[in-house]
């Protein structure tokens, strides 16, 4: 169980998402970096699954009300319990009373741009169309449908019992450097810019041929307007052929959609499940947990991949998250 003493803008309860009702109109909310949120609960033997929080704005100040096992991993936000320093990806078992600080004194993330803060056991809120995720547009799920406020106090669910061995725990090698992306960079990127691999959409050859070049040919530039909803890109404005009309169809997180003024917007985990707006593109799933990552004002670069290339990209995260469980279980066998 834990109290929060300071929260920045927007942090939020959220699990996988809720990934069956898109037919009904839901939208599948859930961590923006997935990939952060399931390697920090298998660290702590917690199902994949299990809910944490997710942390966009710094500072972020909790105390432990109960002793408990717990990670933080995503952005490197300079983790401290009491004022002992965390290393990023890191399991530590808190004792009750302990205070943990993301962000303390300095001007932000060190790097990426949301942490995750996992319990072993998981947070405990309840379960609303087979997800604990918050909805914040519609104000469901996670802590009473909202952000969270000082003061809140979430409750974890029964875990393992905490491993015997030292308080201080073990750590991770972060998948920006266990899965680099040096394959999908060709010579003339620079190191500032975050490939994102797309799959081309349907209204892909409506658009005409200098606006196509655009958009695998320049850096795109995330806007501050950029939320969970959807990530703004600001650059060369695109252009259909010909004006076309569609009727609203289903939409999921990575699709890119181009409105009328011609700047891309990538949905992202609380985006609508429908729109009408046309599609050039879709981020694969293997890359989704960078872009959730990337930081308002980045650029990012799209690399073309054919469905088959985005289905084999799973490989390497599925084979980082056995590494992760086969890790923590080996810990645990050592210390029981």
């Amino acid at each position: 169980m834990i109290e929060l003493l300071s929260s920045g803008t927007l942090s939020t309860v959220q699990d996988l998402g809720r990934l069956s009702h898109l037919r009904f109109g839901v939208g599948t909310s859930g961590a923006m970096d997935r990939l952060a949120l399931q390697a920090g609960n298998l660290m702590l033997g917690n199902p994949a699954s299990a809910a944490g929080i997710e942390v966009p704005v710094l500072p972020f100040q909790v105390r432990f009300l109960q002793d408990v096992d717990f990670a933080v991993t995503g952005a490197d936000a300079a983790a401290k319990l009491d004022d002992v320093a965390l290393a990023p990806w890191w399991t530590r078992r808190a004792r009750a009373g302990q205070v943990l600080t993301l962000g303390g004194a300095g001007p932000g993330f060190r790097s990426g741009a949301r942490s995750y803060l996992l319990l072993a056991g998981g947070v405990d809120v309840p379960v609303v169309l087979g997800s604990r995720s918050t909805q914040l547009r519609g104000q469901f799920g996670g802590h009473h449908g909202r952000a969270l406020l000082k003061g809140d106090v979430l409750p974890g669910q029964p875990a393992l019992a905490l491993a015997g061995g030292p308080d201080a725990g073990f750590g991770l090698m972060p998948p920006d450097l266990a899965l680099p992306q040096r394959e999908f960079f060709a010579a003339q990127y620079h190191k500032a810019v975050t490939a994102m691999r797309v799959v081309p959409a349907a209204e892909y050859d409506n658009f005409d041929a200098a606006s196509l070049q655009n958009f695998w040919g320049t850096d795109w530039k995330i806007s501050a307007q950029s939320d969970r909803y959807g990530y703004r890109l600001s650059g060369v404005a695109l252009a259909l052929r010909e004006t076309m009309e569609t009727r609203s169809h289903g939409i999921v997180p990575g699709v890119i959609q181009v409105p009328h003024s011609g700047q891309p917007i990538i949905q992202m985990r609380d985006a609508q499940p429908s729109g009408g707006y046309p599609k050039i593109g879709t981020v694969i799933e293997a890359d989704l947990w960078r872009l959730g990552q990337a930081r308002a004002g980045s650029l990012i670069r799209f690399v073309p991949s054919t469905y088959e290339q985005a289905v084999a990209a799973l490989k390497p995260i599925e084979a980082y998250l056995s590494k992760v469980r086969h890790l923590s279980t080996l810990y645990r066998q050592m210390h029981d």
